[in-house]
C-alpha cells in the first residue's frame, strides 16, 4: 500500500497523515468513507452466522423503565452469548436490542477484503471485524475500549455521542461495562458509508435511530474494525509460558547448568539469600530472554489464531512446476522480522531469497505462480506443508500462462 496516497477512506488524508494526526490521539469523522457501500451480509445471513457454534456472538437487550419525578428513566440490561437459533432472537420490530457477531472476516470473504483496506497499520495490531446489528434504540450503552476502533456504518443510521472524559468509572451490577457518569462532548449521526475513528479509552455511546424522512429504511448495521492491544501482564504471562517451553526443549541434550559456589564462606546470617545465587538466577533469565529467542516467541504469540479458528487440512496439493498462484487463507496470520517468518503460531528461520519470498507472501498475502517458482526446495516444502494444513489456498486467478 502506498502510504503517501490520499484515501477517501480516511477523508482525503494519506495513511501517513492519519497516523501522525489522529492515531491514538484524537477522533476522526469521515463522511462517505466508502461511497455507495452495500452491506455484504443481510440480516438473515447475519442471523445464520450467529447460529454457528464456531462464531462468537452476543445478544444485548435494553429495557427502559418508567421515569420518576426529578430523575431520569433507568435502563436494565441483559446479555446472552451465542450461538443463537433464529427463534431465540427478538423480532426485528422489537426496539432496543443488539446482535454482535465477532470475527466476521474469518468466515466471509468480503468482510476479510474490507479489513485489508486498513493494512496501512501493522498486521500484528489488526484484530477483526465485528458486526453490530441493532433495532431502533439498540446499543451497548456508553462505554470505552482499550484499543483503537474504526466504526463504519454499513446500513441504516446510528447516533454516536463521544467524550474525552477522564472519569471512566463503571456502573455496578451490570453485565456490560457501562460508564457511570457519561458526559457527551460531541454528537454525530452516521449514515451508510460514514465512518468514525476513535482512539483507545475514548468514551462513546452508539444508538440505532430511525431512518430520516426521505431515506430508505434499512437495518442499522455497524462494522467495527478493531485493533489488538495486549495488556502488559497478559503479554508477559504468554511470553514466559512460551519461553519456558523453548528453554526446556533447548536444554534437552545439553549439559545441565547447576549452581556452584566453591567460594562460599561460612555465614552467620544463614537466612539471607546469597548474592551469587541471585546473580545465577539473573543470568539464567537473561539467557532465556536473549533478543533472538524473545523475538521468536513474540512473533509466535502475535501470529497465533484465536482458539475458535480452525483449518481444513488435506484439501489441496501443489504441483510442480506451478500453474497457479498461492494465497494465504483468510484465517491465517503471517508476520516476520529480520530473521524469522511466523505463521499461525509457528516460527521459521529465513534468510536470503527465501526470506524475501516469504516476506512478500506475508505483505501481499499472495504469490503468483512465477514468484514461487523461484523458491528453493526447502521453501517449496514449507509451502506444500502449509497448503496441506489449509493455511494456504491455490489462487487460480493467478494462473501461469500456458507455454
Amino acid at each position: 500500500m502506498d502510504t503517501q496516497h490520499a484515501l477517501p477512506l480516511l477523508g482525503g488524508l494519506t495513511p501517513q497523515q492519519f497516523m501522525r494526526r489522529h492515531w491514538q490521539k484524537k477522533p476522526l469523522l469521515v463522511r462517505q468513507a466508502i461511497a455507495g457501500f452495500k452491506p455484504f451480509l443481510s440480516t438473515s445471513e447475519l442471523f445464520e452466522l450467529a447460529g454457528r457454534p464456531e462464531v462468537e456472538s452476543r445478544l444485548i437487550v435494553q429495557k427502559t423503565g418508567p421515569k420518576t419525578a426529578g430523575a431520569r428513566a433507568q435502563s436494565s440490561w441483559a446479555m446472552k452469548s451465542g450461538p443463537f437459533a433464529r427463534r431465540a432472537l427478538p423480532p426485528l420490530k422489537q426496539p432496543g436490542w443488539t446482535l454482535l457477531v465477532q470475527g466476521v472476516d474469518l468466515h466471509h470473504a468480503p468482510a476479510h477484503g474490507l479489513l485489508q483496506q486498513f493494512r496501512f497499520l501493522p498486521d500484528a495490531r489488526l484484530d477483526d471485524l465485528m458486526i453490530s446489528m441493532a433495532t431502533p434504540g439498540g446499543g451497548v450503552g456508553p462505554h470505552f475500549d482499550s484499543y483503537d476502533v474504526f466504526l463504519f456504518q454499513a446500513s441504516g443510521s446510528r447516533r454516536w455521542r463521544i467524550s474525552a472524559q477522564k472519569d471512566l468509572s463503571l456502573q455496578p451490577d451490570v453485565p456490560l461495562k457501562i460508564l457511570q457518569n457519561f458526559q457527551a462532548e460531541q454528537e454525530f449521526v452516521l449514515h451508510a458509508g460514514d465512518m468514525l475513528y476513535l482512539p483507545p479509552r475514548y468514551a462513546h455511546d452508539g444508538v440505532a435511530v430511525h431512518a430520516e424522512e426521505g431515506e430508505p429504511t434499512a437495518p442499522c448495521m455497524t462494522y467495527s474494525i478493531g485493533f489488538r492491544a495486549p495488556h502488559e501482564a497478559e503479554l508477559v504471562c504468554a511470553l514466559l509460558e512460551r519461553l519456558s517451553e523453548v528453554v526446556v526443549d533447548e536444554a534437552e541434550g545439553l549439559p545441565a547448568r547447576f549452581y556452584r559456589d566453591p567460594g562460599q564462606l561460612a555465614t552467620a546470617t544463614p537466612a539471607k539469600l546469597p548474592e551469587d545465587l541471585v546473580q545465577f538466577a539473573r543470568t539464567a533469565l537473561e539467557r532465556a530472554l536473549s533478543p533472538g529467542l524473545l523475538a521468536s516467541v513474540l512473533g509466535e504469540y502475535l501470529s497465533e489464531p484465536k482458539p475458535s479458528v480452525w483449518f481444513e487440512a488435506g484439501q489441496q496439493e501443489l504441483t510442480w512446476p506451478p500453474v497457479t498462484g498461492l494465497r494465504l487463507h483468510a484465517r491465517t496470520r503471517m508476520l516476520y522480522d529480520e530473521a524469522h517468518v511466523f505463521i499461525n503460531g509457528e516460527s521459521f528461520l529465513a534468510r536470503g531469497a527465501d526470506a524475501r519470498l516469504m516476506r512478500c507472501l506475508a505483505d501481499q498475502r499472495s504469490l503468483s505462480a512465477g514468484q514461487w517458482r523461484k523458491a528453493s526446495a526447502d521453501a517449496r516444502e514449507a509451502l506444500a506443508q502449509w497448503l496441506d494444513d489449509g493455511w494456504l489456498t491455490l489462487d487460480t486467478a493467478q494462473a501461469a500462462p500456458l507455454s
